[in-house]
């Protein structure tokens, strides 16, 4: 006997089970949604493609011949191969049609963006969405690239984003505070302590957002009313925040991350005492002929406020 599998088609080998676990020609055609005598045929028809009989008919219950039942275990194995690819391969179409891909700046893939798309996955459950962190220019090269269809980034309010805005159109979804935090332990030593007039302060590259951000908006100010000295650097709001609980010195991050801190009093909010600023958040995507799924998000997104996000409230 040949081995089966090769020009075999799962819907033979399913037949072909199907006598075997039932004993009988009767049950295996109700089981397979078959009148007898169609099912009958269509075993007659296996045996001519493979070129020799499978059963034993002379005996009751219907049983494999010798070479058949041999065969037993790859038949059911090949059957299983087939059933997964054929659902690995439907799934992989839908997920290819409905494949979405989100770049988000560091910052607010560590905060904001998972209470995004979990709000988009409760809305748009068949939505298979990819999640990618970069830096902000990574993040419109991304874009640019056609390597990412929708961004979720920081702008500094009254500014654009640095693409002409005759390219990309984007939603304003809130505004968030940068702010100042420092551990409980730090604060007294930095009112009260020997170098109180200089303020220790975790400082960001100045290529990254956050470090034009800081330079631009925040220390001008502070400066202006007291002398800041950096005490360490970092390119991670994460390690800015770690650094800042370490009472190494103020961190200014977004008040999405510090919250649980602020509210645990790992961390104090200086706010009243420092400068802080607003960036707005905002999703962004290119002008042109979206795909359905891109147009399905986006139509999400414009509903979304960041308020609710961060309170966990699901938009309307």
């Amino acid at each position: 006997m040949r081995k089966l599998g090769g020009e075999m088609r799962l819907e033979w080998l399913e037949d072909i089970l199907a006598v075997a676990e039932t004993g009988s020609f009767s049950e295996a055609a109700e089981r397979r949604h078959l009148t007898p005598s169609a099912f009958s045929r269509r075993i007659q028809h296996i045996e001519d493609q493979v070129g020799v009989e499978l059963f034993d008919r002379t005996r009751k219950p219907v049983q494999l011949l010798t070479h058949t039942a041999a065969q037993r275990d790859q038949i059911a194995m090949l059957a299983r191969q087939l059933r997964q690819l054929g659902a690995e391969l439907r799934r992989g179409d839908h997920m290819s049609a409905n494949n979405l891909v989100i770049s988000s700046q560091h910052s607010l893939t560590t905060s904001l963006t998972p209470s995004i798309i979990k709000n988009l996955n409760r809305d748009r459950g068949d939505i298979y969405i990819r999640l990618r962190s970069a830096n902000l220019a990574e993040c419109f090269s991304q874009l640019l690239s056609r390597q990412a269809d929708i961004l979720i980034v920081y702008r500094l309010r009254e500014t654009e984003h640095p693409i002409l805005g005759s390219y990309i159109e984007s939603i304003t979804m809130g505004v968030e505070a940068l702010i100042p935090v420092l551990a409980p332990d730090a604060l007294a030593n930095l009112v009260t302590g020997p170098d109180a007039t200089v303020v220790p302060y975790v400082a960001y590259p100045a290529e990254v957002f956050l470090g034009q951000v800081l330079e631009r908006s925040v220390m001008p100010r502070v400066r202006s009313a007291i002398e800041a000295a950096p005490r360490a650097e970092t390119a991670l709001t994460l390690a800015a925040l770690e650094l800042a609980t370490m009472g190494i010195g103020v961190a200014w991050v977004p008040q999405s991350l510090a919250q649980e801190r602020i509210s645990a009093g790992k961390l104090v909010n200086l706010s009243d005492f420092l400068p802080s600023c607003s960036l707005e958040v905002t999703a962004v995507r290119l002008v042109g002929n979206p795909r359905p799924v891109e147009v399905a998000v986006w139509e999400r997104l414009s509903h979304y406020r960041l308020s609710e996000i961060a309170a966990g409230v699901t938009p309307a």
